[in-house]
């Protein structure tokens, strides 16, 4: 018997704060007994507690009433048994995060030379001056000038240190916002529990040891816990042990309830035995000891054991920095969304060991960019110092033919430091260090938006994916519908009513039995309230389908609650929960005399076909045949499902008492001959603004899909509505039977090419098990036809979305309807359950991509000017033109302020007026390569004129060929100022990348964006009037400085003429930063793991695969072997890495067996089963009929 019930002690026992001071048991007590596991576990709660009850006395809490909420008594408990809270690890202090931004390569060089620079320039070795050392130190005017040789040095490190304070500070906010996300997610996280025998919703870190929790289907168990009473309880414990399999929980079994483990099946009440830090999850934490570095982390996740499954290690990365109740919710994200930061903010360069898999487009393609350019600058910068040193000894040695004197040494060096200092000029120039910065400033700034449009991003790189989006998979129900369900229509002895009928019409048995089965026969949590507001609805709680029922009996002038009093859920004998495979529920209750009733509800098909008598209009059961079912089906059924309602069918049966006790585990002899008491249409009206939100994702180029788990004609119905389907397009529209026929082969695998002839026109899957929209999802993903590679949406709310959601590039999951399993494998949350909030999230998406594109277009042309300048420069004239400081100026300092400024675009609606971009489309696309070489080519042109011609047109001394120490030159100045300036205008023509004329279009939405130029120009003027020597710049007059404004203006002019050259005229232009290739994409799926590997398993007749499977499994172990010895795949994710905390989601083999059974195909059931319903195969688009037509019942309503 699987619904067990402890039994009561008598009287009501709830705790008023207590009066013997102490608890019947301890901390210790209690978290010894939770280490047990069935069979041990039963036997110790025995011995030492008599039972369960036991406990509950120990804790002075009572089994029905739970707690009173006396908050001395709470306090007590506190104190007592602790909270249910992990600390959090420390942030990072501001220093820490200064020191992590030290770290990066090029400004540890930058240090070194100037810190050699230094220290070189206060050494004055004797006889220095001598003429022997060649004109080295001619030309000085004065001693006190010669004596500022260490302004450059220290300006260098004066910048550095600016860099470094700018970079941590960015990382320190986004930290701070980040944790401000993750106190919100806890905030929202509740849980169920009974006090004062009322049931209420607490948040989670309120919940203490003696509360009594309500558990049901979906939840993540927030405490540790022992079973009081269960229906059909299955958990899944992967993320504590690795097993995949999932236990069945029982109070003679195994009461024994872990935190942080997922209810995949039933529901039931638990007593909470350990919160916190003494719960299994808190154990672990504390074991791992909260506080340890990454580097460790990382150390010990890779000492773990071989076979990938182990979980516990899971936890090591959970605890990245952030206060958990203890939900893997937190934990994990916050893991993930840090490593994404870290991601984010490091040199791709150097990142290599990323811990999440590479999910995100945009990351892949800037880290190959970076990567380029970072090369590239290398190269330029070697050659650079290179040349310069060249030709100084050259020149000296050779020309000049001078020896080298060892008073001389000195200021050789001096002359090798300033080059060297030259070389890291030009690849500071070259590595576009704003690049991480504008991504991370962007994306956070998106975040912060969408959290107004309903969006809660979990992992920031989403947001950015989800503008690249090509196809939506969305569930129906609750996303496109308004998840507010009522029984429009029913079918009640053997009559059709269109609307609800009125009691008196009905039979009174038949209105009884109907009225029982509904009461009993679901959810005890589900209620309907009365509503808030007077004239308000009222309010539906718990399971939406269950509450259309309930309010089919209000409507019928019945009432479940005294139904539900007489029989209270203790009394249940079994219940056979709702589930995805089985889509039914049933109920059974012992009779007085011994024998038993079920009451059964569930989706018509699947409860008719196991109905053998119905109910006729005088309330006596009659004969129900499968051709009247087939009658039934067309008469009653496809009518109502064409007007798009859902059809769920009520039954029972009767076990007479001298049959005896039958096999309640042998659920197909159970759920066989039912009587049908009524079958009823519940309507789920489509949201009034979907429609429009699907056509502007169509106009957007994504396509829509819908998978959901209703009747084929429902679904078409509500597609049709939604305007998924459009009439006169050619499209499929398939049941999960027909979909997995058209793509398996005949061992029964899934294969590539069949599920590509398939999935471009197939717009609804209806009667889809969660592997259904897997596959689906999946196969999109990998599929290598049409021209571009698909990046997929996935939207869910149950627990058995959670593969599709977290296999999906983004997956979407609704925060009100949608379960702890599921919003844990998503990356976005839909604060308001709406599918307009994802045409917001693509709107958002589409930004970050062209603000990190705009930002770019900008930071090339300013690198490429600027390494040119300096490289040529310096071959040329044997010093750079622009100085190391005023390099840094230009390329940190500047390139900050810009990646602020483009990277807060806030999006307009033209943004969906375009198609996607898609996973392979380069990040720098033709018109943009156009943009930044010509306006590069002006600016070329504009300084290598002013340098070698400059004085003359001024009027002033040349600055070049100037000794070391030389003071700074108005020459050298105005060639800085006018690059400045260019670059600031070259800012506003950035702001569009598709080739748009008006530049200055909605710049005063943009107060941050104006702000910064102004900030910008202003800084400069300082910089050029004040700055003086360490800045290298001489003060310059007012027409010089009109000048170079006139010049930099005449960047905005230039970019007028360069957007009238047509771009498909420029064949020799390449665009760069692409995507994946396709070639590339076998690689990155080999080494996907082995987890990965075939969701087909499931599917197939047992014995006969494992063959296939032992095989399989080998190759793969062979082929992961392999991919780690070779370091083609150092880049791509490490198979350990795939873990996380709740690696159910990745293991095909999370499908329960019995669930499995559910699903092997028909060859295994008896011959009068196996017949399907005609609506099943006759109503699939696509069955050998032209798709477009609609030949079938619903054409006449459409």
């Amino acid at each position: 018997m699987a619904n067990n019930t402890a039994d009561h002690p008598p009287g009501n026992s709830v705790a008023e704060g207590n009066h013997d001071g102490d608890f019947g048991v301890t901390m210790t007590d209690l978290r010894d007994l939770m280490e047990l596991r069935s069979a041990e576990a039963v036997n110790k709660i025995r011995d030492t507690y008599g039972d369960v009850q036991g406990i509950c006395r120990r804790l002075k809490t009572s089994p029905i009433e739970g707690l009173s909420g006396n908050p001395v008594d709470l306090e007590k408990r506190h104190t007592a048994f602790g909270k249910n809270f992990i600390p959090p690890k420390k942030p990072k202090t501001f220093l820490q995060l200064v020191w992590e931004a030290l770290q990066d390569v090029t400004l540890i060089i930058l240090e070194i030379a100037a810190i050699i620079s230094l220290g070189l320039s206060f050494y004055h070795p004797p006889g220095g001056d001598s003429e022997a050392c060649g004109q080295v130190s001619g030309g000085v005017e004065d001693e006190g000038e010669s004596q500022a040789g260490w302004i450059e040095g220290a300006a260098i490190l004066f910048s550095v240190i600016i860099v470094v304070l700018v970079t941590a500070f960015n990382d320190w906010s986004k930290e701070k916002q980040f944790r401000g996300l993750q106190s919100r997610i806890e905030q929202e996280q509740k849980f169920t529990v009974i006090r004062k025998g009322q049931v209420i919703q607490i948040p989670v870190a309120e919940i203490v040891v003696g509360d009594i929790a309500q558990i049901k289907y979906g939840d993540l168990l927030p405490a540790d816990g022992i079973l009081i009473q269960g229906n059909d309880l299955k958990i899944d414990e992967s993320s504590l042990t690795g097993e995949s399999d999932q236990v069945r929980k029982s109070l003679e079994k195994d009461p024994m309830l872990l935190s942080g483990t997922h209810v995949m099946e039933g529901s039931g009440r638990m007593v909470v035995s350990a919160v916190g830090l003494n719960s299994q999850t808190g154990i672990i934490f504390t074991l791992l000891g909260a506080g340890e570095n990454d580097e460790e982390k990382k150390v010990k996740k890779s000492k773990k054991t071989q076979n990938g499954t182990l979980e516990i290690h899971s936890l090591i990365f959970t605890q990245d920095g952030i206060a958990l109740e203890i939900q893997p919710l937190k934990s994990e994200e916050a893991a993930e969304l840090e490593d994404k930061e870290e991601k984010e903010e490091a040199k791709p360069v150097k990142k290599v060991n990323v811990t999440k898999k590479e999910k995100s487009v945009l990351q892949g393609k800037l880290t190959r960019l970076a990567v380029q350019i970072g090369k590239a600058g290398l190269i330029m910068s070697a050659v650079t110092v290179i040349i310069l040193i060249l030709y100084f000894v050259i020149d000296t040695f050779g020309i000049q033919g001078r020896p080298w004197l060892a008073e001389c040494t000195p200021i050789y060096i001096q002359y090798f430091v300033k080059f060297f200092i030259i070389g890291v000029t030009v690849l500071v120039v070259a590595v576009p260090e704003g690049l991480p910065l504008a991504v991370t400033i962007s994306l956070a700034y998106s975040v912060k938006k969408m959290m107004k449009d309903n969006n809660l991003v979990r992992h920031l790189d989403a947001c950015e994916t989800m503008g690249n989006a090509t196809a939506i998979c969305s569930d129906k129900t609750g996303t496109l519908t308004m998840n507010r369900m009522t029984v429009v229509q029913a079918y009640v002895g053997d009559t059709h009513y269109k609307t609800v009928p009125e009691p008196e019409v009905i039979k009174p048995e038949t209105l009884e039995i109907l009225v029982n089965s509904i009461s009993i026969n679901s959810a005890y949590t589900t209620k309907i309230l009365p509503p808030e507001k007077e004239g308000g609805l009222p309010r539906h709680v718990g399971n939406k389908t269950e509450c259309a029922l309930l309010g089919l009996v209000l409507e019928l002038k019945r009432d479940y609650q005294p139904i539900r009093d007489e029989v209270p859920e203790e009394k249940l004998y079994k219940v056979y929960t709702f589930n995805s495979s089985r889509k039914s529920m049933s109920t059974v209750l012992k009779n007085a005399d011994g024998g038993f009733r079920m009451y059964s509800k569930g989706a018509s098909e699947i409860i008719l076909r196991k109905c053998s008598r119905i109910l006729d209009a005088q309330g006596q059961p009659r004969m129900f045949k499968p051709k009247d079912r087939d009658e039934m089906v067309r008469k009653v059924i496809e009518p109502m499902a064409c007007d798009g309602l859902r059809t769920i069918c009520v039954a029972y049966k009767d076990f007479p008492a001298e049959a005896g006790e039958p096999d309640w585990d042998n659920e197909n002899d159970i759920l066989s001959e039912l009587i049908c008491i009524a079958v009823v249409g519940i309507e789920d009206p489509v949201r009034p603004e979907v429609p429009e939100a699907i056509s502007k994702c169509q106009r957007a180029g994504i396509t829509v899909r819908m998978v959901t788990g209703d009747n084929i004609n429902t679904a078409r119905a509500i597609a049709t509505k939604c305007g998924i389907l459009l009439p006169g397009e050619d499209f499929l529209c398939l049941e999960g039977k027909e979909f997995n026929g058209q793509i398996r082969n005949d061992k029964g695998e899934v294969e590539q090419e069949r599920l590509d002839k398939v999935w471009p026109k197939l717009r609804v899957l209806a009667r889809s098990s969660p592997t259904d929209k897997h596959t689906l999802v999946k196969g999109i993903i990998d599929s290598t036809v049409g021209e571009t590679r698909q990046v997929v949406a996935v939207t869910g709310d149950g627990t058995n979305d959670g593969p599709a959601l977290k296999k999906a590039d983004v997956g979407f999951a609704m925060g009100i309807a949608g379960t702890d399993v599921a919003k844990e494998a998503s990356d976005i949350i839909l604060t308001d359950d709406n599918f307009t909030s994802i045409v917001k999230a693509v709107m958002w998406g589409r930004n970050v991509y062209d603000s990190i594109s705009k930002f770019l277009q900008f930071q090339l042309t300013v690198n490429v000017v600027a390494v040119i300048v300096a490289f040529t420069g310096a071959c040329i004239t044997q010093d750079s033109p622009l100085k190391a400081v005023q390099m840094l100026w230009v390329n940190l300092i500047m390139d900050t302020l810009a990646s602020l400024a483009l990277a807060t675009e806030p999006p307009t609606e033209s943004l969906l007026l375009r198609k996607p971009y898609g996973r392979d489309k380069p990040l720098i696309s033709r018109t943009m390569m156009k943009n930044i070489l010509g306006h590069a080519v002006y600016q070329l042109v504009i300084i290598f004129t002013l340098l070698f011609a400059g004085e003359t047109f001024f009027d002033i001394d040349s600055g070049r060929n100037t000794p070391l120490h030389a003071p700074p030159s108005e020459h050298y100045t105005i060639v800085f100022n006018v690059f400045v300036m260019m670059q600031l205008f070259n800012e506003i023509n950035a702001r569009k990348i598709h080739g748009e004329r008006n530049v200055f279009e909605g710049i005063y939405r943009n107060p941050i964006f104006c702000s910064v130029v102004l900030g910008t120009f202003a800084l400069q003027i300082i910089i050029v009037q004040f700055g003086g020597k360490p800045f290298s710049c001489q003060a310059l007059t007012i027409d010089q400085w009109l000048w170079c404004v006139f010049i930099g203006v005449g960047e905005l002019l230039w970019g007028q003429l360069i957007s009238a050259i047509p771009t498909h005229r420029l064949k020799f232009l390449k665009e760069a930063g692409h995507g994946i290739t396709k070639e590339e994409i076998h690689e990155e799926e080999l080494t996907e793991g082995a987890d990965e590997i075939d969701h087909a398993e499931m599917e197939l007749r047992r014995g006969q695969i494992l063959w296939f499977r032992g095989l399989n499994r080998i190759q793969t172990q062979i082929k992961v072997v392999n991919a780690f010895r070779s370091s083609l795949y150092a880049g791509l994710e490490s198979p350990e890495s795939r873990s996380s905390i709740h690696s159910f989601m990745a293991h095909p083999e999370f499908v329960p067996l019995s669930e499995e059974e559910a699903r092997i195909p028909p060859i295994m059931e008896t011959g009068d089963e196996i017949e399907p319903l005609p609506s099943a195969s006759s109503g699939a688009m696509g069955g050998g009929e032209p798709p477009s037509a609609f030949h079938n019942s619903c054409e006449s309503s459409i």
